[in-house]
This record gives C-alpha cells, structure tokens and sequence, in this order.
C-alpha cells in the first residue's frame, strides 16, 4: 500500500471577475491528477512555473480543499477524516509537514528560532499523550537543539531572529521546524530555488542525508530537473494541471516518451553531458 495516493485530484479556482460581479472563467489548476507515493522514496514533480504543481502539493496536505476527488494516507481518506470531527486529521497531521519556497517569508520575524522550531512540538502536545521529546519545557528546548544540530546549525542560534541569518541557514531553521515532530512525509515545495547554486546545493545534499537518518519520504516540488534528477526515485512530470508521464528517474531524464517531457529534458543540456 502506498504511503500517499492521490486519486483524481480536481482543484478550480475562478478567474478575475468583471466589473459588475460575474464571474468570467475557472481555471482547473489541478486537472485529474492521481498518483502513489511509496514509503522511502522521493517522488520529483517537475514542470513550468503555473503548472500546478504547489498546489498540488498544498491539496494533499489539505492546506487547501480540493474541488473534488481524494487523499488517502496509509489508506485513511483525509477528507473522511475532516467530516468526522478532525480529530484522526490532526493526529495525521503530525506525520505531514511541509518546507516552504521562501526562506524569508516562511519565518516570523518576530519569533526567535526557538520558538519557531518549538511551535509546533506546543501545538500538537496532547495533555494524554507525550511526544518524543517530552511534555516539559526542557524536553522541547532539548529537542530544539536537537534538530538544530541535525540541519547543522549550533545551539546558539536558537536565540536569534530570522533576520540575522542568510537565506540557507533560514532555510534550515525551515526544515528543523519541519521535522519537530518526527513526520514521515514532507512535501518540498521548491525549497532551493530562491537560494543560488552553491547554497542551493548544499540544501538538497542535506535533504538527501536527513532522508536516509529519519526514514522521510518525499514529494519534492521544483522546475530544475538536475536538482530532481539527483534527489528523486521517481519523477512525475505537470502540464496543465495534469500529470503527463511519470516513471523512474532514469527512463525519464533518458527516455521521456511525452513531448512535453521532451522539451523539459532538451532545455536542460547538462543532462546528456
């Protein structure tokens, strides 16, 4: 069974409406997309800028609602969960987290790092039921040096502000705050791209590394298909909205059977360097 599956996934968002309140047109930025998303892996979803693929990834983890068809993970439909109080959602919740594009914008600057990374360990604290870290305040500051330490960041940083970093340590601040709460999915919604290459690189190294130590799985958003190729088992390639070919990573760097999927490999030479 698939850790994620998507299972026609619709999302409609109505365009500009004219002057007297009608609305002119929908747009189906997400178009009959199914997919499996297996335990261990990461699934690469590439395609141009508008195709769909954040909203995608923000669909399943129900950042916003689909227009019709479903999520299921571990088999558990999250909107059947949702309709019966959202207590079981929360609880998945936990196992669901994401890392955001914008390192600048995905902290608040009013928050120093211990706090950002501690929020979500105090959201998710059930009076009955302890995380790992404990239910104590020294259990959440020892896990917040904890996951400092695991994105390479030292201890001292946790009494600073966002804004006394540079755009890659906050992207690793980012990521600790992701994995507070031990999840086993992460949706990576181009989390290198406002980063140059050199920093860039060293977040995806890193992404690789916290993969094999916490057993995550991914689905990891991006338009680079370098950074996809080396990060990702498969790849599911967005046009439109819709899912036009998907497969293992090699047979679509090396052998795309969509033209779509052509033209994304022939705008990126060093692939067949």
């Amino acid at each position: 069974m698939a850790l994620v599956e998507v299972r026609n996934l619709i999302k409609t968002f109505s365009a500009t409406e004219s002057l007297f309140g009608r609305k002119l047109r929908e747009v189906r930025a997400v178009d009959e997309v199914s997919l499996q998303i297996h335990a261990g892996e990461t699934l690469g979803l590439i395609g141009e800028s508008g195709s769909g693929k954040s909203t995608l990834g923000r669909l399943i983890l129900r950042l916003i609602e689909p227009t019709s068809g479903s999520v299921l993970f571990e088999g558990h439909d999250l909107a059947n969960l949702a309709a019966r109080g959202g207590a079981e959602l929360r609880l998945l919740r936990r196992d669901m987290q994401i890392i955001f594009q914008d390192p600048f914008a995905s902290l608040d600057p009013r928050f120093r790092v211990e706090d950002i990374i501690a929020e979500p360990l105090i959201i998710h604290r059930d009076p009955g039921q302890h995380l790992p870290s404990g239910s104590t305040k020294a259990g959440v500051g020892n896990r917040v040096i904890e996951l400092l330490g695991a994105v390479g960041l030292d201890e001292s940083a946790r009494l600073r502000f966002p804004h006394q970093f540079s755009g890659g340590q906050r992207q690793r601040i980012s990521i600790a705050r992701a994995l507070a709460l031990r999840p086993r999915f992460i949706v990576c919604d181009e989390p290198v791209s406002a980063l140059d290459v050199s920093v860039g690189a060293q977040i995806v190294n890193l992404l690789a590394r916290l993969q094999r130590d916490f057993g995550l799985t991914y689905l990891f958003i991006s338009h680079s298909v370098p950074v996809v190729r080396y990060l990702s088992t498969r790849i599911a390639v967005m046009h439109q909205g819709r899912i036009v070919e998907i497969g293992d990573t090699e047979t679509i760097t090396s052998r795309p059977a969509d033209p779509y999927t052509r033209k994304l490999m022939d705008a990126t030479p060093q692939l067949y360097a």
